[in-house]
């Protein structure tokens, strides 16, 4: 049984003299929603071509569910479900038929898997309507159960929301993690829309003109992100008795500064300030601090580019 459905090692690009992917190792677990980050242009969709074999790698090397060779990757990719740059429907069909369709051109045998297709991404319903007629987010529907035929284990998405409006939006995400939670299947989502991938994924890449800046879990970036208030008084070591005392918590850590991290009652500033002047405290930094994941993410990426 394999733990990544993918890695890849020092994976490069080059286009004539821009290197569009340099060096890139990412780690994508069985199970996991990745979500792979990164403004447009720095490498996500490159990436993704050089997996799925739309492109090849300038050096560098990948693996499919630990596969790595050439006939072996071939039939890894079979195991695989994507969308790239917009799902290809066909306009005067409905549903059933651009199913119909791509089942043939996939060799998928018996067609019980059009319907099971079309009731797990909610299109049932639609019957002889054409598919010229739908929503964008019944599109991108439609363009997810044509990447599910076949029953992949790896769902690849290059900016799945692009474009929907905010019901569109809820909808794929939740049809997303459906597939993941119920059906199993690793999910690959590229996209800069951060505040929609903070809802979804498990982990995360960051890539910033082409170069892969970190691998993280939503724990590790909820802990660097986590909202806290910044205390800094004259008695560190008193403040810290006080807190726990009298705020009956422990969540709060001493830095190496004294200044103190209380990551609980951040919601309530004022009661904090008036129990430790109230206990003789003199209070020379008081302030919410944390990250959303937009603020960390261009920290991230200002930290390369003015560094």
């Amino acid at each position: 049984m394999y733990e990544f459905v993918l890695k890849t090692n020092q994976l490069s690009k080059k286009y004539q003299n821009n290197m569009a992917l340099n060096k890139v190792s990412v780690e994508i677990k069985k199970g996991s929603i990745y979500g792979f980050i990164g403004q447009n242009g720095a490498g996500k969709s490159t990436l993704i071509r050089l997996i799925t074999g739309l492109a090849y790698p300038s050096a560098g090397t990948f693996e499919l569910f630990e596969e790595n060779e050439g006939k072996d990757i071939i039939e890894a990719r079979k195991r695989i479900g994507t969308i790239i740059e917009g799902p290809a429907i066909y306009p005067k069909m409905t549903a059933a038929e651009n199913l119909e369709v791509h089942r043939l051109l996939k060799g998928i045998p018996g067609k019980d898997c059009i319907d099971k297709t079309l009731k797990l991404v909610g299109l049932q319903s639609t019957g002889k309507k054409k598919a010229k007629d739908f929503s964008l987010g019944m599109k991108q529907r439609l363009g997810l159960g044509i990447a599910l035929l076949g029953d992949p284990e790896f769902l690849i998405l290059d900016e799945p929301i692009n474009g929907l409006d905010p019901m569109g939006v809820v909808e794929i995400r939740e049809l997303l993690k459906k597939l993941n939670k119920e059906y199993g299947i690793t999910i690959l989502i590229s996209s800069h829309i951060l505040s929609e991938l903070h809802l979804l994924a498990t982990h995360y890449g960051i890539i910033h003109k082409g170069e892969l800046l970190e691998q993280l879990s939503s724990k590790e970036l909820q802990e660097k992100c986590q909202q806290y208030l910044h205390i800094k008084v004259d008695d560190p070591s008193k403040a810290a008795t006080i807190i726990e005392s009298r705020l009956s918590t422990q969540a709060f850590e001493v830095m190496p500064d004294g200044t103190i991290k209380l990551f609980t009652t951040v919601d309530a500033p004022g009661k904090v300030s008036k129990i430790l002047t109230d206990e003789g405290l003199v209070i020379e930094q008081f302030m919410p601090m944390g990250e959303d994941l937009e603020t960390y993410f261009s920290n991230r990426i200002g930290g390369v580019e003015h560094g």
